[in-house]
């Protein structure tokens, strides 16, 4: 199969799909692997370094899709590569379209194949692919909630950890899943308060279990949640629904009753974000402020330590994509449940029911493709 991987051109986007060491694997399998002039950089991959692997190096953008069979990518296409997509081509990455109408339309105007990264599921229902950016993700929140905390960046100018006589910080983290079990680790590391909230109990006794002592569980409703805003002083958002909009479970009042400088990092912002304040903001121009709280609802959190998330997410991919490219997708999703589930849009039809349902769409049944 013909290959393409594209350079990524989100605002501050430098993650890649594919790592020289992942280009080398599909390329033993016989597979023509294109890579984008400097694609690679931002993630710290020189195009030597994908040469001498046997990937063949093309200047533009246009012509990487142009020639493709299969598009590699991280993140979904934004407007400027709507065009280059086209009927039959299969393009593998995130896309999260239950949160993005034009998109949407876009891919289903295309007539491409679009199997998303955030949809493939195991039986145990957990998402493999999504799994290593949320680790990375759950874990940069906190990191950029304490930066944001710092009174020069217009926090409270609250010390995360503390320190001996001066109470740490209270961080909220609101949904007990990969995101906020990772958020919970790395703030109670720093010394924080850490309350974490989720409506499994069966996942909240495994936090309490295993988390250190500093961490603490609650059931989460509404009641709860609205008891803990007003003396917290980092909220983390970490709610997912699977290919679905995230769930609004902060309100524009219960935003107004936070201290001034107080933070908000919305985790969930790639799936329409969990607080009702919430839009989302770019590294560039990562934070607003509403009511006196500021808010973090970067789209692509990971994109900011590339040379991480591209290692961790290669890592995650290739084995399917590996199955994409030898077996063409059709028989790879046939036998491979879990990556039938990736199944978006294809020749222009939803066959993922949470994307269906976010704009009130047709859903069709993915059996009748396999």
């Amino acid at each position: 199969m013909i290959i393409g991987v594209p350079k990524e051109i989100k605002n501050n986007e430098n993650r890649v799909g594919v790592t020289p060491a992942g280009a080398k694997e599909l390329v033993a399998h016989g597979h023509t692997v294109y890579i984008q002039h400097t694609a690679g950089e931002g993630s710290g991959f020189a195009d030597e370094e994908y040469k001498a692997v046997g990937c063949q190096i093309l200047p533009t953008i246009e012509e990487v899709y142009g020639i493709a069979e299969m598009i590699i990518k991280v993140k979904e296409p934004i407007e400027p590569e709507y065009k280059l997509c086209r009927p039959g081509q299969l393009l593998f990455t995130y896309f999260h379209f239950a949160c993005d109408r034009p998109l949407t339309d876009a891919m289903m105007a295309s007539g491409a194949t679009c199997i998303a990264y955030e949809t493939v599921q195991l039986p145990d229902r957990s998402l493999p692919l999504l799994i290593p950016m949320s680790e990375v993700a759950g874990r940069m929140s906190i990191q950029e909630g304490a930066r944001f905390l710092e009174k020069p960046q217009g926090g409270r100018g609250v010390l995360i950890g503390g320190v001996p006589g001066v109470k740490p910080a209270k961080v909220l983290v609101v949904g007990g899943g990969v995101v906020g079990r990772n958020a919970a680790l790395m703030a109670a590391g720093l010394g924080a308060d850490v309350t974490i909230t989720d409506i499994s109990l069966p996942t909240l006794r495994h936090i309490a279990e295993t988390m250190p002592a500093n961490v603490k569980t609650l059931y989460s409703s509404a009641h709860n949640i609205e008891q803990e805003l007003p003396t917290t002083d980092l909220v983390i958002g970490s709610v997912l629904i699977p290919g679905a909009k995230a769930p609004k479970l902060v309100t524009a009042e219960m935003v107004k009753t936070m201290r001034p400088g107080s933070v908000m990092v919305d985790v969930a912002i790639d799936q329409g974000g969990c607080f009702e304040t919430s839009h989302p903001t770019t590294h560039a121009d990562p934070v607003y402020t509403v009511d006196g709280v500021v808010h973090y609802a970067v789209a692509n959190i990971p994109g900011a330590v590339p040379y991480t998330s591209t290692l961790a997410l290669t890592n995650a991919t290739l084995p399917y994509a590996l199955q994409l490219a030898d077996k063409g997708w059709q028989k790879a999703c046939r036998d491979n449940r879990a990556l039938a589930l990736g199944i978006n849009i294809v020749d222009g039809k939803i066959y993922y029911p949470g994307v269906a349902e976010a704009f009130d769409l047709p859903c069709h049944d993915v059996e009748t493709l396999l």
